[in-house]
């Protein structure tokens, strides 16, 4: 481990943010985590169905505050893509060029995610297994991928947007939900914010790469103004206190995106900006900043498979014969959460088998400026 760590740390270039990392790896690890602890595969009268802890349990709700870190990955993106379409235009780069090859860094590792669950379900349903069982188990692995497809769209139309002010697509997600919710309109037009509600933290992050967001003031107003916002909307305008979806709930806060959601990402993105210095400062230290990058070099494996390894552990505990507690049972008691926990170090060794596997499919390092290899003939993902 020494070893491994004097040589991320001699390949990391100096002008490296390391911030950057961090904060990526800070919202993988709140997703894993997220989808881990939030998520319940009940096997009942020979079918499993997807059900949450947080719809037995509402009062769990604050713990959704810590894990919902999806403004974080578009912040960072949205900083990454403008600094480096900025880089790609000053070097002749046509922007069709620059967008294939991160669409192609982007999806490749998708392909792998795709064909095994194809199989995978093509055998669970030639064996007899229940069609709803099979379809709760591939909408799992496969729904988390809607935020690729925003991410790609919104990488598109980068060099249209990376000089947006946030406050437009901002009072975009504030004039649908006063549609939706104030004046009964129609429940689709909600699904505008799935553009609209993650093009804020993406502008943010384009901002911050024009140097707009460099004082802490700014920082500050984000964090307070939009954990005030995130505070107001729930206590008095009737938003789920949770910030991730619950079976079974009237509204959720991300499918679509709603005002709240967008508020509590601004706070987030605000937090994010004022952790950057003592990030840095925490990074310096070798062994901090190798696991940091050793994480990002397998950042969308652990995206894409983190949901397969949870099922593949579940999968095996049925042999067992009987419902384990936090694998199988219905998540209604604090018993379950302690029990759910106790079963993270398996979900953590299945996952590390699934990167094992398939971390070749990912691609292998980009060209952003200033963020080049920090492990010898590795590139970091984008």
């Amino acid at each position: 481990m020494s070893e491994l760590t004097r040589r991320v740390e001699s390949a990391t270039p100096a002008q490296r943010d390391r911030a950057l990392d961090a904060l990526r790896t800070l919202a993988i690890g709140g997703v894993v985590l997220g989808h881990w602890l939030v998520t319940a595969l009940v096997a009942d009268s020979g079918t499993v169905r997807v059900t949450s802890p947080l719809r037995y349990m509402p009062y769990l709700a604050p713990a959704s505050w810590i894990f919902q870190t999806m403004a974080l990955f578009f912040l960072v993106g949205g900083h990454l893509a403008a600094r480096s379409r900025a880089s790609a235009r000053a070097r002749n780069v046509t922007h069709r060029r620059w967008l294939g090859k991160r669409m192609a860094r982007l999806f490749r590792p998708v392909a792998a995610v795709l064909a095994v669950w194809t199989l995978v379900a093509a055998v669970m349903l030639a064996l007899g297994a229940d069609l709803k069982t099979v379809n709760a188990l591939a909408k799992l692995v496969w729904s988390p991928l809607w935020f690729l497809l925003v991410f790609a769209a919104l990488s598109a139309l980068t060099p249209l947007i990376a000089g947006l002010h946030p406050v437009w697509p901002l009072a975009t997600v504030a004039l649908v939900d006063l549609a939706r919710f104030g004046l009964g309109g129609p429940a689709w037009i909600g699904w505008i914010n799935v553009a609209a509600g993650w093009l804020v933290p993406y502008c943010l992050g384009a901002a911050w790469a024009r140097d707009r967001l460099r004082s802490r003031t700014t920082g500050w107003a984000l964090l307070l103004g939009g954990g005030a916002a995130t505070a107001a909307l729930v206590l008095w305008a009737g938003y789920p206190a949770s910030m991730v979806g619950v079976p079974g709930a009237r509204i959720s806060n991300q499918a679509p995106p709603t005002a709240a959601a967008v508020a509590f990402g601004l706070a987030q993105c605000g937090a994010a900006l004022l952790l950057l210095g003592p990030l840095r400062r925490a990074l310096s230290r070798p062994a901090a900043w190798a696991f940091v990058a050793l994480a990002n070099l397998s950042a969308m494996t652990i995206f894409l498979w983190h949901q397969t390894a949870m099922i593949a552990v579940t999968a095996l505990g049925l042999l067992a014969g009987q419902a384990l507690p936090g694998l199988h049972t219905v998540p209604d008691s604090p018993a379950w959460v302690l029990a759910r926990v106790a079963w993270l170090p398996a979900f953590t060794l299945a996952l590390l088998m699934c990167r094992a596997a398939f971390h070749t499919h990912e691609h292998r390092r980009h060209d952003e400026p200033g963020h080049r290899a920090t492990v010898p003939e590795q590139r970091q993902p984008c």
